[in-house]
């Protein structure tokens, strides 16, 4: 793809310019993480903690180093992503039945109401990023992001 054929005001800086679809994927991730953040904080959550309730209404109850492990997190900003959930009353730590020494992070039923206001947020961010989008456009539009997901999990990891 040439530098000109992007539009002026979507071009990326002449150092970011070899990489023109991560400079989009970048913008448009910036974009839609601060539209998700506005909508989280009228129902008093943080980014990524409605992730992390979604997985436990799913789920159920999780071993809070599992769920680190899944969300790419050390222990310790998983503690304090629980912590703040625990203090808003979503969440309870308990011990594990099955090992003693961890913790498990379950959803309390406080958290069912939360439940139908993050689904209500995450239609309302829906109809935000996808606008105008034909059902096929939508379609085309996740198949290119799976496939590109594809590509960079079957790169090499940088040393």
């Amino acid at each position: 793809m040439e530098r000109d054929d992007i539009p002026a005001g979507h071009r990326p800086p002449s150092a970011a310019a070899g990489g023109p679809v991560s400079y989009a994927i970048l913008r448009l991730g910036r974009i839609h993480r601060i539209r998700a953040a506005q909508l989280l904080r009228t129902v008093g959550l943080h980014l990524g903690q409605e992730v992390l309730m979604m997985r436990l209404w799913e789920s159920g109850p999780q071993r809070q180093v599992d769920l680190a492990a899944e969300f790419g997190t050390d222990s310790a900003g998983m503690t304090r992503i629980v912590q703040r959930l625990e203090r808003a009353g979503y969440v309870r730590r308990v011990p594990d039945p099955d090992d003693r020494r961890a913790t498990r992070v379950e959803p309390t039923p406080a958290s069912l109401a939360l439940r139908g206001q993050v689904e209500r947020i995450w239609t309302e961010l829906e109809r935000f990023t996808v606008g105008g989008l034909t059902a096929e456009e939508q379609r085309d539009a996740i198949r290119a992001m799976e496939r590109l997901e594809g590509n960079l999990l079957a790169a090499p990891a940088a040393e």
